[in-house]
């Protein structure tokens, strides 16, 4: 095993998929496993743990559902070759072809990576941030990177590669579309000429095919632009701002987020340029945290 037949493997591992839905399963478990391994831990991993913890970071960083089934991807990963479970010969398995979870709990089963992964990324930290940065570049944003590595305990540096080639004057385009400011907040701030803490916020994500069009693009200060990532607000088909009832907070709180709640986003130049009611519907299934709060 080597550095580059690792990162194949890790490119290569299969995500469920329907449609437009997002299933960040196995890259969440991947880095919580990563973040292990680099801690010296044993290299099996006991189920109990990661139901706890997986569950949470699907909450937290994947579409809202109405059950999570963390034992999906800890089962599934043994068909990508980089994954081994331990003390499962007894786990009975339902018409899907996945474990009862409940057998995975009272059996004690554990899983981990091959011995030669884990042997590979425990001797050679750097090729486990390589590893982390293609996972966290090819599923998810780079406003929540950050918030997702401290999540499943890794601390890295990094600068993010590119899997998939972006437009490069997207940003500018959506900018100017919303007449350098932000949609939500009005926000525009210069320091001498150059503009400040303004970037342009993909509605469907780049990550899952989303295109660097106007129609999927908003101007959002950097604030709004996280919260937007992670869920804390939507837009409507009618581009009216929606706060999530899972948001809450004491200071902030109701100046920077709820009070926008109910509000029109402000308008791009052209009507062409507003948000396609397609994106919009796939971030308020995808991305957008619980249910949109009741009233002002």
């Amino acid at each position: 095993m080597n550095k580059h037949h690792l990162q194949t493997l890790i490119q290569n591992i299969t995500v469920w998929k329907r449609g437009a839905q997002r299933a960040p399963h196995k890259p969440l478990l991947l880095l919580y496993a990563l973040a292990r391994s680099l801690r010296n831990t044993d290299r099996y991993i006991p189920f109990t743990k990661i139901d706890e913890k997986l569950k949470q970071l699907l909450m937290d960083f994947g579409p809202t559902r109405k059950s999570y089934h963390p034992e999906y991807p800890f089962w599934r990963l043994r068909n990508d070759g980089i994954w081994e479970l331990k003390d499962a010969e007894n786990v009975r398995i339902i018409s899907s072809g996945d474990p009862r979870r409940g057998d995975l709990m009272t059996q004690n089963v554990s899983g981990g990576f091959i011995k030669d992964i884990f042997d590979l990324v425990t001797a050679h930290p750097e090729t486990a941030t390589e590893l982390a940065i293609s996972i966290l570049e090819a599923n998810f944003p780079a406003s929540i990177h950050e918030d997702i590595l401290q999540a499943v305990g890794l601390d890295l540096e990094f600068k993010t590669p590119e899997k998939r080639k972006r437009d490069p004057y997207f940003r500018d385009r959506i900018i100017r579309a919303y007449e350098h400011q932000c949609a939500v907040c009005g926000f525009n701030v210069r320091v001498g000429n150059t503009l400040v803490a303004l970037e342009a916020a993909h509605i469907k994500w780049h990550q899952a095919g989303g295109p660097d069009v106007e129609e999927n693009g908003i101007a959002l200060c950097v604030l709004h632009h996280k919260l937007f990532d992670r869920g804390a607000f939507t837009v409507s088909p009618e581009r009216i701002i929606q706060v999530s009832d899972r948001a809450h907070g004491t200071q902030g709180f109701k100046e920077w987020l709820g009070a926008y709640h109910g509000k029109s986003l402000l308008a791009p130049q052209r009507p062409d340029f507003y948000p396609e009611p397609r994106f919009t519907a796939w971030h308020v299934r995808e991305v957008f945290q619980g249910e949109a709060r009741y009233g002002g």
